[in-house]
């Protein structure tokens, strides 16, 4: 058995102490910003003699387990003919070089065992260590020059392992006690038709370490049949750990339910679900230093007894026995979270932690060596958009007013490089054409970026010596967007990525009106595979996947990948889909007569029988249109109930919508129902209580994806319209990027993204093998061969249907079941 470390995480989780302090906070998280690029900036001037990024392992071979420890020299330093070896580690800062007197002894350390390992493997007895401190303003530079002997660093050495020892005996341990139970585990249900070879497909995945794209429609048990295989894969050493990514909370209960089903076998499977920094801390501000926070001061002197004692006694690191135990040890829950997850088998996360490039775990991440993780995305459409948000960056010529408003009296610096970047900003506002939405702009166009990056390090300079600055806070979110900018800047090429600039509004009026400048990520693949890169395999599953190739290729797959289709279990008969063509929600044909049409519809539909209906729109407005000339035909009907999703609902109004749909019709809908009904009282029976309820909502909503009504409590979807996206700048700039690119620009733009949303939708009705339900497509494009092909191969027998024909074939649907 091998027991795996970096160099980082080894010398960082041994040799910390003392406080949590985040005051002068720009430091650390803009360096990390800017340490990337200054590093390759640093690496490309040194000479022939000088090797970048050279990756370096020492194996400590024992007799019951290995230990691997690995990571990357930021350089080496070797000259042809001479016996004498440089480690170079090269750290970013901006502190004044001349305020720095020694090496930091973390950063000291991994210097160290990198000099260790190169002596070893070149056999020399003596070795130089340089530490490299460069000021990212100035990109001034001070050395700090340590020579070693092999004897001194093998006893140094030594003792960092002495002391890890008892943390690796615990590893080793578990990953005995792990692999046990994982080969006792079977699969929990009888295999549905296809499952087996569904499961075949996420194992052979992992063992070729590839990606595999699922489309696995609703019901076929795609959550278990992609965390067994990978579990099973843990058991036989193919992999170390699990992330499960998710874009919304209730697909993370989802994977703790199957978990939780498994452990019901006695497997032991330590699992971990990341929560977000406020929802971890007990204070009611999150101040992350000695005198603000009483947990931080002293932490890292606790922690990692804190941390021992956890992982002992629990294998479910969930968010209660969490904050609970840090109490009792006094230190930050959430901090103590995240390294209670380098000790959890799986980690069950929001995407950001792996894709985000300013939230993802740098403790796994960040050292550029490939960890044994297998990466599972859910509901995996939603990283096309979620990727085109993390990786674009937008600056606003306002700010740049505000921010010299800000500074003045503080610093006179800020104040003119602020005013240099508003007049750089003034220059391309005066170019923007009167009658265009959007202007393309060459990225280095404008001295927009040397600008910035003034800005930027006197910021950080400012920030630095200026820890009590009055200005501080609100200077912070902007010196963190400049920085962000500039690392976006860094990654762009004409495949991938657009710099455009317009005008946009940042509130409700004309007055919020704002020109915007921003490196807009058009194709988020190639940042989407470097991450997964870091792990052996990814599993990426949806219900709505389709078409697989445009998913493939934006999410970053490449023709060796797999894809596979699951095919439905459902039987067809309890299905029925249907496609009104007498309506239709084009913005050109849409008035009275339409909504009223609409309208005539979802009543037809609803009247074949009694039951819950949920109707999506395209728009709030468009919901409210339809939802008018519905009230205004059938707000008599005693036995419909009305309900409506609006713009803005807090979560309780949610859940009151949801509850209602999964309620025996007893719920307190007041705050939820949107017409005025009185109930009728009944001498014998009481209160009448409605028998059909009908639930408004929008498509691409908080209700048209990620809830399960089973059964009763949804037995039928109408979905008005194709669900394109409103046309707008970013929407032509796709379309017309993807069609030089060669491919439909339109597919890519509008039709692919809108039909996610209308299949998402669809996909609300029938959960279970025991459902049955009606879909109904309100659009007449939806008779086009152009939707029809994206239709799921499950749809059969769709019949197009006129108004009074709606009703007709849904009484016969549900005579037929009967």
């Amino acid at each position: 058995m091998q027991i795996e470390i970096s160099v980082r995480d080894l010398v960082e989780f041994i040799l910390r102490s003392g406080d949590i302090d985040n005051r002068g906070g720009a430091s650390r998280e803009s360096a990390m910003l800017e340490g990337a690029r200054l590093h390759r900036k640093i690496q490309s001037r040194m000479g022939t003699d000088y090797k970048a990024e050279v990756k370096m392992s020492h194996v400590i071979y024992g007799d019951k387990y290995d230990i691997l420890i690995e990571g990357r020299a930021d350089g080496v330093i070797e000259s042809p003919g001479s016996e004498r070896i440089i480690i170079d580690e090269i750290k970013t800062t901006y502190r004044d070089l001349s305020r720095i007197e020694e090496p930091e002894k973390v950063h000291l350390a991994q210097a160290k065992c990198y000099a260790y390992f190169c002596a070893l493997s070149k056999g020399v007895s003596q070795i130089g260590v340089r530490m490299t401190y460069c000021n990212i303003k100035s990109e001034a530079i001070r050395y700090f020059h340590e020579n070693y002997t092999l004897k001194q660093l093998e006893k140094w050495f030594d003792g960092i392992i002495s002391e890890y020892r008892k943390w690796a005996d615990h590893d080793y341990e578990w990953g005995i006690t792990r692999s046990e139970s994982i080969k006792k585990i079977v699969f929990p249900f009888p295999y549905r038709d296809g499952q087996k070879e569904l499961i075949g497909y996420v194992y052979r995945t992992i063992c070729e370490e590839k990606k595999l794209f699922l489309e696995a429609p609703t019901g076929v048990g795609k959550t278990i049949s992609v965390i067994y295989p990978s579990i099973k894969a843990v058991g036989e050493r193919k992999a170390d750990k699990l992330f499960y990514l998710t874009a919304k909370n209730v697909t993370g209960s989802v994977a703790r339910n199957t978990f939780s089903l498994l452990e019901e076998q006695g497997l032991k499977f330590k699992r971990i679900t990341l929560t977000a920094k406020e929802k971890m801390c007990p204070l009611d501000e999150c101040i992350c230093n000695p005198e603000g926070c009483p947990f931080a001061k002293g932490h890292y002197d606790r922690i990692n007894e804190a941390i021992y004692s956890y992982i002992r006694k629990e294998d479910s690191f969930d968010r209660d026995s969490m904050l609970s135990h840090a109490l009792e040890y006094e230190v930050c829950p959430f901090e103590m979270q995240l390294d209670l997850s380098t000790f959890a088998d799986a980690i069950i996360c929001d995407y950001n932690y792996l894709f985000d490039p300013y939230v993802s775990l740098k403790r796994y991440f960040s050292e550029g060596i490939r960890g044994k993780y297998i990466f599972m995305a859910d509901e995996a459409h939603n990283l096309v958009e979620r990727g085109r948000e993390m990786y674009s960056a937008s600056l606003y010529k306002e700010d740049f007013l505000e921010l010299k408003a800000l500074v003045k009296g503080y610093s006179p610096v800020l104040s003119r490089d602020a005013e240099r970047c508003n007049r750089i900003m003034l220059d391309l506002k005066k170019n923007f054409p009167d009658d265009k939405e959007y202007m393309l702009i060459p990225p280095s166009a404008s001295d927009l970026i040397g600008a910035l990056e003034r800005l930027q390090g006197n910021m950080g300079t400012y920030l630095e010596d200026n820890d009590k600055s009055p200005i501080k806070e609100e200077l912070l979110p902007f010196y963190f967007k400049v920085s962000a900018y500039l690392d976006t800047y860094d990654r762009i090429d004409p495949k991938h990525y657009i710099t455009y600039v317009s005008y946009t509004y940042d509130g409700p009026d004309e007055r919020d009106e704002k020109f915007m400048i921003k490196e807009f990520c058009v194709d988020p693949g190639r940042e989407l595979k470097a991450c997964m890169d870091k792990g052996i395999a990814s599993i990426l599953f949806s219900a709505t996947f389709l078409p697989i190739q445009y998913y493939k290729k934006l999410l970053g797959g490449v023709k060796e990948d797999y894809e596979v289709y699951a095919n439905s279990t459902f039987p067809p008969e309890n299905r029925l889909v249907l496609i009104g063509n007498e309506v239709t929600s084009r913005y050109t044909k849409r008035g009275p007569s339409q909504y009223k049409n609409i309208a005539l519809y979802i009543y037809s539909v609803i009247s074949a029988k009694p039951g819950k209906y949920m109707v999506f729109f395209p728009s709030h407005q468009f919901l409210k249109e339809v939802r008018q000339a519905y009230l205004d035909m059938y707000a008599d009907e005693e036995d419909i109930e009305v309900i409506s999703q609006e713009s803005v609902m807090f979560e309780r109004e949610r859940e009151r919508f949801l509850e209602a749909f999964l309620s025996d019709n007893t719920a307190d809908l007041s705050d939820v129902i949107k017409m005025k009904i009185e109930p009728e009282e009944d001498e014998d029976l009481g209160t009448k209580v409605p028998e059909t309820l009908l639930g408004f909502c929008v498509m691409g909503g908080v209700f048209s994806e990620g809830i399960d009504l089973k059964k009763d409590a949804l037995i039928g979807v109408i979905v008005v319209g194709t669900g394109l996206p409103q046309i707008g700048a970013e929407r032509s700039i796709l379309k017309n990027h993807f069609d030089n690119m060669g491919e439909n620009g339109f597919d890519y733009a509008y039709r692919f993204p809108g039909m996610n949303k209308v299949l998402q939708a669809s996909g609300r009705v029938i959960r279970t093998h025991e459902d049955t339900g009606v879909i109904v497509l309100l659009d007449d494009r939806f008779e086009e061969l152009n939707y029809k092909r994206l239709f799921p191969r499950e749809w059969k027998n769709i019949k197009t249907v006129s108004i009074n024909g709606a009703g007709i074939k849904t009484a016969e649907f549900w005579e037929n079941l009967e």
